[in-house]
């Protein structure tokens, strides 16, 4: 019978330290002998759910360990191997991580070759991890893929507990690697048929511990497959960007644009583009918590046709939509319609205030969107004729915001509105005399000044402007 298999050293102080711990935090049975055509496997204990094999030497040298699994009797869909993770910095931390080698094979696996990742059971030992370290001084985070093996078949995901021998032999450390690794894998054997879908990315850039792709693991609705350091980005081709999608079984790739240089940044940029694979921003994969996977994409593909490269933003008044009874899968799939504001008026409205203008978008606009160059678009998307209300309702809230900063007047007969501004004419100010300094600056501002005794009004050197704006009917 197929369990997911949990990997143990007895080379390894970390991954006894674990083992002890699973075997104290979990029923379990002691299988009392083990296969002969597997020398180094020195025991096998097993319950309903998983199995722990301990062998001798260190896992990072068994490639094709799960056919050795098979071929024993111990066939499997899933390793987690628990393991050490060595640093001169010393510092306490638990991680997770996939394997293996961009470059060349130092230590273990083979050269340019990855191993098939585990991306959902990844987030669920890090989660874990985080919730049961809160009250300890442990960091957690996701690693770069790095080290063997890598000749292998079957999905494979590293839990760790670092940097040096204090934290390796730390019982608490064990107990919490222990408990994260027995809750996910009891909670993704639960889960794995649940409908909702958490979006797989590869990263590309950070540093060895990747910590933006960590926080979003822990944050947002996303999980990881193999990642690249910026250290490993110049030995990243096409054909290992590509191996690195099918090993994860990845939807789209993201980078941590702040610490790639430009130039990498923009080599990454083509090939990913000549492969026709998807690349996700941060302020994206935040969107992707608020709505279903499928349908994200969906509103991306729409929101690039009218806004390539730009972003987007789902708001309450969206989610109040679908959330609607009898609304179905494939109705708010097919039912997303688009509107147009008032071009003028909506750019007269980001004019007077685009920090009020976006007030207005995120309380009324089930979906609006921000062009590449930082301009908001006057396009609004949501579903059916809910939609439709939703833009009059934009359009009403824009006429208030011009209301507070200019005069409105509005003609019915021609359904126009009008636009009354008043500007600052820095020659009638001259012909009346007043000389480039103090009075012109008090002029400007809308105060009266004094020259040679005489009242110089605000309204003498200011000339109204009309703006007729022909509103749709």
């Amino acid at each position: 019978m197929k369990k997911i298999n949990i990997l143990c050293s007895a080379a390894d102080a970390a991954s006894q330290n674990i083992k002890e711990h699973l075997l104290q935090n979990a029923y379990w049975e002691k299988i009392g002998q083990t296969p002969d055509n597997w020398k180094e496997l020195i025991s096998v204990y097993d319950n309903p759910e998983m199995r722990i094999l301990e062998i001798e030497g260190h896992h990072i040298y068994e490639d094709g360990i799960d056919e050795k699994m098979k071929i024993c009797g111990y066939d499997t869909d899933l390793i987690v191997v628990a393991s050490k993770h060595k640093s001169s910095d010393g510092r306490s931390v638990l991680t997770a991580h996939f394997t293996g080698n961009p470059n060349t094979a130092d230590f273990g696996g083979r050269p340019k070759e990855l191993s098939v990742a585990a991306p959902h059971m990844l987030r669920l030992i890090l989660r874990n991890m985080k919730k049961l370290s809160e009250d300890e001084h442990y960091e957690v985070n996701m690693e770069s893929t790095h080290h063997g093996p890598t000749d292998l078949k079957t999905p494979m995901v590293y839990a760790e507990i670092g940097s040096s021998e204090d934290q390796w032999n730390d019982r608490n450390a064990g107990d919490i690697a222990s408990k994260a690794i027995l809750e996910a894998i009891r909670d993704f054997t639960s889960r794995e048929n649940l409908s909702k879908y958490i979006p797989v990315a590869v990263g590309f850039g950070g540093g060895h511990y990747a910590s933006r792709q960590t926080e979003l693991i822990l944050d947002a609705e996303v999980t990881f497959g193999h990642n690249f350091p910026d250290y490993q980005l110049s030995f990243v081709d096409k054909d290992m960007i590509v191996q690195a999608f099918e090993k994860s079984d990845a939807d789209f790739a993201y980078f941590d644009r702040k610490s790639m240089s430009a130039k990498e940044r923009e080599r990454l940029s083509v090939l990913i583009n000549e492969l026709k694979l998807i690349l996700l921003r941060e302020s994206d994969i935040r969107e992707i918590e608020k709505i279903p996977w499928y349908l994200f994409m969906n509103i991306k593909n729409r929101c690039n046709g009218l806004c390539p490269d730009g972003k987007f933003r789902v708001t309450e008044a969206f989610m109040s939509q679908i959330e609607k009874p009898k609304l179905n899968v494939s109705e708010i799939d097919e039912g997303i319609v688009q509107y147009s504001i008032n071009e003028e008026l909506f750019q007269e409205t980001v004019k007077a205030s685009r920090r009020l203008t976006e007030k207005v978008l995120a309380r009324c606009a089930p979906i609006y969107m921000e062009r590449n160059n930082g301009t908001l678009s006057n396009t609004i998307l949501g579903i059916g004729n809910d939609t439709k209300s939703a833009m009059q309702n934009v359009t009403n809230e824009c006429i208030k915001i011009l209301k507070e900063h200019y005069e409105i007047k509005y003609i019915p007969d021609d359904n126009i509105l009008c636009i009354i501004s008043e500007k600052f004419d820095p020659k009638a100010a001259k012909e009346l005399g007043i000389p480039p300094g103090p009075m012109l600056g008090e002029l400007a501002k809308g105060n009266p000044v004094v020259l040679e005794g005489k009242t110089i009004t605000p309204e003498m050197v200011h000339k109204k402007k009309i703006k007729r704006i022909q509103l749709s009917d």
